[in-house]
């Protein structure tokens, strides 16, 4: 007979073969279980604009409501603009039919080429054009001129109905009836004044002498690459509302076309992404940005630091960088209507992160929330768009610029790693003056399963 001791024995070793049997069937269940191949796409929708700024200046100096400008009134308005941009604008000569002081397609230029602000009398940059679009009449005597006409819009139509300089030796200099001043307001910041120098003998007509009066008008801050975008000499009135300020002083429907396409074009950089469990480890809310790289992509689109200190990290099961857009055969940032398009393998209880600089910034980036993507719901995997779950992070390593004008940021600023520091050093959602556009009108994420 056995023992009690023997029996003991016998019991304790099948105990402990039970609980060894279970670890390794816990083991063999876990490193079983099948993992779920995924695709993430992250696109750029931001919309196009080949206007950086516009508006209408309708009111004179010192006046109440919008007015024409009479001798010795001045119209003022101040804007910012980066380096490299163009100035352009156009304002009814309103003794006549259909005839605008206008900078050329061009624009007038705002900086030198060293970087520094124009400044002082750009009168000589503006000539008058015939809009084409009404026959003209004798300047200051016309019915159909705006100051006598019966109503707006009326009088026949020109037999060339081309934009075209206006050709008329009767007519005083330009410079006898408007001045256009550019000023330095401060960094990235002008003013401009557009002032009727005429005076009640200027003009000389059949009818007398007279002055000339100028209409409220337009302005556009645009690229030098984005030529004629108020007309183009030799060519018809494009209809966006050029003939109301030609014809009748009426800048508000050109206005409302010209800020359809007016705003802030955003690349969004190359980036990294993490499937990973446990805290997120790219960053952490309201705490400041780790030494880990994603000052790197917040500031500069560089993703490589980051990539690799995520491949290393022991709660990180999948990362890796996403760079070249598709249909690209380089690397490169990511411009409106292009995609990036990474895969992955998961498990149950896995989320994801990722980063992807706001380029027109100094130190922001799209990330998902703190807490991450979950790639499962129990054990389904979640699919579909996702980008209620990005957001715009400030890494607060940087001072924020003004968006698209800020001489630190990274299309502007002399090296990487440029600019005075943030006051406040914390991860955080982006809240300051600025306008940055809706996540969902700048990036759509999206995650779909791939059929292993």
């Amino acid at each position: 007979m056995k023992t009690t001791v023997q029996r003991f024995t016998i019991i304790g070793t099948a105990l402990v073969l039970m609980m060894v049997l279970a670890s390794c069937h816990d083991l063999f269940d876990k490193d079983n279980d099948p993992s779920t191949m995924f695709e993430v796409t992250i696109e750029n929708v931001s919309p196009v604009y080949p206007i950086l700024k516009s508006s209408a200046f309708t009111t004179p100096v010192g006046a109440a409501d919008p007015a024409p400008l009479m001798p010795g009134q001045a119209y003022e308005f101040e804007f910012t603009a980066p380096v490299g941009t163009q100035l352009s604008l156009a304002t009814m000569f309103a003794q006549s039919n259909d005839w605008i002081f206008a900078t050329d397609e061009d624009g007038i230029s705002l900086y030198n080429q060293d970087g520094s602000q124009i400044t002082g009398d750009v009168t000589a940059q503006i000539d008058l054009y015939d809009a084409g679009t009404e026959e003209d009449e004798e300047v200051g005597v016309g019915e159909n001129q705006a100051p006598r006409q019966s109503a707006p819009d009326t009088g026949p139509d020109d037999d060339n109905p081309n934009v075209r300089l206006v050709e008329n030796n009767d007519l005083p200099s330009n410079e006898e009836m408007i001045q256009v001043t550019l000023t330095s307001t401060g960094q990235h910041r002008f003013m401009i004044r557009i002032e009727n120098v005429s005076n009640s003998n200027t003009l000389q007509t059949s009818d007398g002498p007279k002055p000339a009066s100028l209409s409220p008008g337009v302005w556009l801050v645009h690229s030098a690459d984005e030529l004629g975008l108020l007309y183009t000499l030799g060519q018809t009135d494009y209809g966006d509302g050029l003939e109301a300020i030609a014809e009748d002083g009426n800048p508000a429907e050109l206005a409302a076309s010209l800020d359809e396409n007016t705003g802030l074009t955003v690349p969004l950089s190359p980036g990294v992404f993490a499937v990973y469990e446990g805290d997120n480890p790219i960053f952490m809310a309201n705490t400041p940005a780790p030494d880990n790289g994603i000052e790197a992509i917040a500031e500069d689109g560089q993703p490589g630091m980051l990539a690799s200190i995520l491949s290393s990290s022991a709660t990180v099961s999948a990362s890796g960088v996403f760079n070249q857009p598709e249909g690209a055969s380089n690397p490169g940032p990511l411009l409106p209507g292009d995609r990036y398009t990474f895969s992955f393998e998961a498990n149950q209880g896995e989320r994801l992160t990722f980063a992807t600089m706001y380029v027109e910034s100094n130190d922001l980036f799209y990330s998902p929330m703190e807490s991450g993507i979950d790639l499962f719901d129990g054990d389904m995997p979640n699919t579909g768009d996702v980008t209620d779950q990005v957001q715009l992070w400030d890494a607060g390593t940087e001072m924020n610029e003004e968006p698209g004008v800020g001489e630190n940021q990274v299309l502007r600023q002399s090296d990487l790693d440029t600019g005075p520091e943030d006051s406040n050093p914390n991860v955080r959602p982006v809240n300051d003056q600025y306008h940055y556009g809706d996540t969902a009108d700048r990036i759509k994420v999206t995650i779909n399963m791939v059929e292993n």
